[in-house]
């Protein structure tokens, strides 16, 4: 059965088939949100015979107690297929704007080195309950090398839970991200230790899914959740450190950029280079992007501003984040 109803659905399946034949499809994001514009245009304009600019204004209006970041995560879809259909001539009306997100409040935790020691030791110990059950197994194996994945690469959580098995060369210890997830591609070398921990994983994994689509599958064969991140963090950081602490698996990719920088601040190459490889690697369409890591560690900023002279203000001025995925 058709899953889009309103009177431009046939539209919509084709800006979807076009999204995901170049590879820059967000099913989560961009198939859930134009589902829901496409169902809201079809119960509130039922004898529409077209796309219009009413139908655009009405769904894009922001909501009570919405925050512009949220705003812009429900209409990007919808600016998108706008896009698509003007490009071809196929309407006249105009895009929604883009919302600018409200600055950010949260500050990622500052992780300790005993702590992560301790984390990575529980993830290790891991025993499962069902040695018969494949997915208590996978869970043993998977957990500790998803999360040093993490650590020494500063992925995005995101991008290592969707990554495809093909985009993993354990030849040459290269990551290949692609667009298709959200993100500009990208392409993240791993230190040879991060590199053995895969292809190991990789040999384990394949008896027990020879034919997995993801690196990291689960038993039913997808890609791990955002859920299974979290909970099987907490549960491993819960037993080591202080429950009280309040930190999340994202944060280990601000930890990483942190750590990245503050090893540069005595060396004697150039810290701009560095700063460049830096954004690339962790996938950052600009270098603007890093700002965040700068007001989060305001003694790091100073520091950064001395070294780089008048050029600090070229490389971090205020932009659109579009971090924390």
């Amino acid at each position: 059965m058709n899953q889009y109803r309103s009177c431009f659905s046939n539209l919509i399946e084709r800006f979807v088939v076009y999204r995901k034949t170049s590879g820059s499809w967000n099913e989560p994001n961009y198939g859930l949100n134009i589902r829901l514009f496409d169902h809201f245009c079809a119960e509130n304009y039922p004898a529409g015979v077209a796309l219009t600019q009413e139908m655009i204004d009405a769904w894009c209006a922001k909501r009570e107690s919405e925050t512009n970041r949220s705003r812009e995560t429900r209409t990007r879809a919808v600016r998108l297929f706008v896009d698509y259909l003007r490009r071809r001539n196929l309407t006249d009306v105009a895009p929604p704007a883009k919302y600018k997100p409200e600055p950010k409040t949260y500050i990622p935790y500052a992780f300790e080195d005993n702590e992560l020691k301790r984390f990575f030791q529980a993830c290790d110990a891991y025993q499962p309950f069902h040695f018969r059950k494949r997915e208590s197994i996978l869970k043993k194996f998977t957990v500790p090398v998803f999360f040093r994945l993490l650590y020494s690469t500063g992925m995005r959580t995101t991008e290592a839970r969707l990554l495809k098995k093909e985009n993993v060369d354990l030849i040459h210890g290269i990551i290949d991200i692609q667009k298709s997830k959200g993100y500009d591609q990208h392409y993240v070398v791993m230190h040879d230790s991060m590199k053995s921990l895969m292809v190991e994983y990789d040999k384990k994994v394949a008896c027990l899914l020879p034919m997995r689509e993801y690196f990291f599958q689960n038993s039913k064969g997808s890609h791990y959740t955002r859920a299974w991140v979290q909970d099987n963090f907490r549960q491993f950081w819960n037993k080591v450190n202080d429950a009280s602490s309040s930190p999340v698996a994202y944060d280990i990719r601000h930890h990483y950029a942190i750590v990245n920088i503050n090893s540069w601040l005595d060396d004697g190459f150039e810290f701009n280079d560095k700063l460049q490889y830096l954004s690339k690697s962790m996938g950052h369409r600009s270098i603007e992007a890093t700002r965040d890591y700068y007001s989060i560690v305001p003694r790091l900023a100073d520091t950064l501003k001395d070294r780089t002279e008048n050029g600090f203000n070229l490389i971090v001025p205020e932009v659109f984040d579009e971090e924390k995925q």
